[in-house]
């Protein structure tokens, strides 16, 4: 698609230097309006490329979907407005459902543009928030050292290609924790749109539930990424950075282990300690 990137000129200061005129590499942020059967579902700002993995991780974490095989056919067409009748932005990803799934509920709907940090902004109540998984994650006996834990974050930032040539991107990767090795890595302007991504990817691999996989993010770890990773099966979640609050109690309840402030060997284990060797209660 050739715009996960852009170049653009700008004006270099460096100490007492003179200002120099270079081109640097930015991430590419464009809207991505996801349609069902034609009718417009939602709107995100995204880096273009692995769009139908975005839209079914997405679909996924919204509970209207399970599994890649609920969506029948997916296409992108014309820009927003135009009726498919000029050339093709790439940014219009419309899919059909499978005759089995059940029509998209009107309250799934989101209302107006979510931004590239925000994945729940649209939703009509904070009761929609709260979509039920169908995967128990208490059930799920996968376990972990601390040292796998701490390799996560280096493993992520070494796969994350993009980042290298801009700065401007988060990452999600999905782990085996008993090797260590990426399953897959994807970036995005929006961290909830890497983790759709990532939750797309291994729907389109038949891997959902994603049971024994750790999830790892290259920020700080929110309510809607706690989320997605239960609605995806996901029975670990490993960040950088801080969890908020209602992230932690959700995850506590829904049995996903929650490891915040993962930097080298230092790390915070907020929920389900158990399956973290050498934790005690």
């Amino acid at each position: 698609m050739g715009r996960i990137t852009v170049r653009r000129p700008v004006r270099r200061i460096r100490g007492s230097e003179p200002p120099r005129r270079v081109v640097d590499t930015l991430a590419a942020e464009e809207p991505l309006e996801i349609r069902i059967a034609g009718t417009p579902l939602a709107v995100t700002m995204r880096t273009p490329g692995h769009d139908v993995e975005l839209a079914t991780g997405f679909l996924v974490s919204e509970g209207i979907i399970r599994t890649a095989s609920d969506v029948r056919a997916a296409i992108h067409c014309g820009g927003p407005g135009t009726g498919g009748g000029q050339a093709n932005t790439y940014n219009v990803l419309d899919l059909a459902l499978a005759d089995h799934v059940p029509p998209v509920p009107a309250s799934a709907e989101r209302n107006f543009y979510t931004t590239s940090s925000c994945g729940v902004c649209g939703k009509a109540s904070i009761e929609a928030v709260h979509t039920v998984s169908a995967h128990d994650l208490h059930a799920d006996a996968v376990t972990l050292t601390p040292e796998r834990i701490a390799g996560f974050p280096v493993a992520l930032r070494r796969a994350q290609e993009v980042f290298e040539r801009t700065g401007g991107l988060h990452a999600a990767g999905l782990f085996d924790p008993a090797t260590g090795e990426a399953l897959v890595v994807r970036e995005d302007v929006g961290r909830h749109n890497a983790v759709d991504k990532v939750i797309g990817w291994a729907a389109m691999q038949d891997r959902l539930p994603a049971a024994g996989t750790v999830l790892q993010v290259s920020g700080r770890a929110s309510f809607e990424l706690v989320q997605k990773a239960v609605m995806a099966g996901i029975p670990v979640l490993t960040a950088v950075s801080a969890p908020s609050s209602l992230a932690v109690e959700l995850a506590d309840s829904s049995g996903l282990t929650l490891v915040g402030f993962v930097r080298g060997d230092s790390m915070n284990v907020y929920t389900h300690a158990e399956r973290v060797e050498g934790v005690t209660e």
